[in-house]
């Protein structure tokens, strides 16, 4: 893998190193009271989800993980940017990610006034809208998504960005260890044995849920859909730029 995307500006590297170490701290941190006390209203909230919507989620997980590893659909027609301060990339990311939080907010405002119906098929296009970003969004950073390893890190960045506190320590140590597994990988696209997708597409469906839910109550749906939306398309933002910051500065 091409060590291109290095940063040569050392005074904006140390920046980039000390807010890492701040977002890892937060990251990582236990859940206090009210992540564990809305942890436990979330699971009330989604006993009462109807089966339907969970259907409709695990569906789309599923061939979301088939179609970006070994599909080609979701690479972007925008360049791999080589020979880039670091600076400037996360400029670009910047950018990218206001583009992409219109346009999943806009997403949750249509689907969200058209009733449960259009509410539920929100689910699949939200994660449509996510993937998309984080493809070009690895172009900006400098590695290529032609090649499946990056494609399959690509789902790594995802699940920590929705998964539990719980579970986040485990794969972010996946994330801050990826050279080492990159070199353990072979060459051409295999089933990825080492991801538990059945715990995969249940953290990413908890994850969502307490906010995505209340799309579906009548009068709240437009609203709350742009909102739900709009923030997490933020969230995957943030942890998204963090994670090729990381690579590119050597880890911390």
């Amino acid at each position: 893998m091409s060590k291109d995307p290095k940063n040569d500006d050392h005074t904006y590297e140390e920046h980039v190193r000390a807010d890492l170490n701040r977002w890892i701290r937060k990251l990582l941190q236990k859940p206090g009271f009210l992540e564990r006390t809305s942890k436990v209203i979330q699971t009330k909230v989604n006993d009462k989800i109807p089966e339907k919507v969970h259907t409709v989620i695990t569906a789309t997980v599923k061939g979301l993980v088939k179609s970006v590893v070994f599909g080609l659909e979701y690479i972007p027609n925008s360049p791999t940017f080589y020979g880039m301060q670091l600076q400037e990339r996360d400029q670009r990311a910047q950018r990218l990610l206001v583009k992409y939080r219109k346009i999943a907010a806009a997403e949750g405002a249509g689907t969200g006034a058209g009733g449960f119906t259009l509410a539920v098929a929100d689910f699949p296009a939200l994660i449509v809208i996510k993937m998309k970003f984080l493809f070009e969004l690895a172009h900006i950073y400098g590695f290529s998504t032609k090649d499946y390893r990056e494609r399959l890190f690509l789902l790594y960045v995802f699940q920590l960005a929705f998964s539990s506190q719980e579970k986040r320590p485990e794969l972010f140590q996946v994330i801050l260890n990826w050279e080492k597994t990159l070199s353990e990988l072979p060459a051409e696209a295999g089933d990825p044995q080492q991801i538990d997708w059945e715990q995969f597409q249940r953290e990413y469906r908890d994850a969502i849920d307490f906010r995505k839910t209340l799309q579906l109550i009548p009068g709240l749906g437009a609203v709350v859909g742009a909102w739900a939306n709009y923030g997490l398309l933020d969230d995957l933002g943030t942890i998204g730029m963090n994670c090729y910051r990381l690579r590119i500065v050597g880890g911390i």
